[in-house]
């Protein structure tokens, strides 16, 4: 055979060997590639509180862009994600069981953010001659409806030994809440985050809260069409996993940063704003993993106790709407941070 003839074989074997090593790169590796044109819209409760963890680890530099529309609560959310008008968000277990009840689910859980279950509490205003949820009977009681709020409200009653009947409740948004509890328009507030802090800052005071009751699982929902778009679906498990490691970030001696992002979003001081994160990353550290068995059984028990107060139609079955299709990508993404 002549040199030439061998030269032209050795040349052919080349690139088949580097077309196959593309193929196989692209196929085990889909968060790769160029990412330039994807636009993520990530929604977020009460202020963007994971792109100011990115902003102080310095991880929001992402190689896609990020929106970070806010939203008064979880339910809001899962409204526009099925309304199409959001790729990705964040809620608690309660909004993503609604939105699926109504029918024609449009997104699925692809995460679950563990994180600590504080500033979720039955609060009275200022004055107040309660200080128990036993005295509640016969109270008129406002609370954030299809919301942790109401789960928490529920169980806390039944611990007191009163049903929900025993109440007048009263489904406001967070910030009519407030407002109705410092006028007087109700006797309590069942609510979270930062209209608990507003309440407080007001002379409120906490009469019960969640933070044994709640499982502390945050599921992360992305729309069909995102988990359907390779460069949405590698672009979003970029973002989860330097969303994990931004908040590991914090808690190794960055708390006073997040602070005061925290204090200036929630117009609280920031020696508030730094305890509350100190107490919250104590109780449970926030960590960002794959959705599991364990995760779906613990929305399936928050599910059966609306069923069981007649505000969903009928037994739901919540596995519906979960996930595994990130799994392997965002755990890959996972301990590639560990060992950086």
């Amino acid at each position: 055979m002549s040199r030439a003839r061998v030269r032209v074989l050795l040349a052919v074997a080349a690139l088949i060997a580097t077309a196959s090593a593309c193929s196989a790169q692209s196929d085990a590796s889909p968060t790769t590639g160029d990412l330039s044109s994807v636009t993520l819209r990530v929604g977020a409760t009460g202020w963007a509180t994971a792109q100011a963890a990115l902003q102080v680890a310095g991880l929001d530099k992402t190689p896609y862009q990020v929106q970070w529309p806010v939203f008064s609560g979880g339910d809001k959310q899962l409204q526009a994600l099925q309304g199409g008008a959001l790729d990705l968000t964040e809620s608690s277990e309660i909004p993503p069981i609604f939105a699926a009840a109504a029918g024609n689910a449009k997104f699925k859980v692809v995460a679950v953010q563990q994180a600590n279950t504080l500033l979720q509490e039955v609060v009275v205003g200022p004055g107040s001659a309660l200080t128990s949820v036993a005295q509640l009977k016969g109270k008129k009681v406002g609370y954030v409806q299809n919301t942790t709020a109401q789960y928490f409200l529920d169980k806390l009653l039944i611990q007191s030994g009163l049903k929900w009947t025993d109440i007048t409740a009263a489904p406001l948004s967070p910030s009519d809440g407030v407002t109705a509890l410092h006028s007087g328009a109700i006797d309590a507030l069942a609510s979270y985050g930062n209209s608990i802090i507003a309440v407080r800052q007001n002379g409120g005071r906490t009469i019960g809260d969640g933070k044994d009751i709640l499982s502390g699982n945050f599921p992360w929902e992305a729309s069909t069409a995102t988990i359907a778009d390779p460069a949405k679906r590698a672009a979003t498990v970029d973002l989860l996993a330097r969303i994990n490691q931004s908040y590991a970030f914090i808690r190794n001696g960055h708390e006073q940063q997040f602070a005061q992002k925290t204090a200036t979003a929630t117009h609280e001081s920031v020696d508030q704003a730094l305890s509350q994160l100190q107490s919250g990353e104590a109780q449970r550290p926030t960590t960002l993993v794959a959705t599991s068995p364990s995760a779906i059984s613990s929305q399936q028990a928050v599910a059966d106790v609306f069923t069981e107060l007649k505000v969903l139609p009928g037994k739901l079955d919540v596995a519906t709407f979960w996930t595994d299709a990130l799994n392997t990508d965002l755990a890959t993404a996972l301990a590639k941070q560990e060992r950086s």
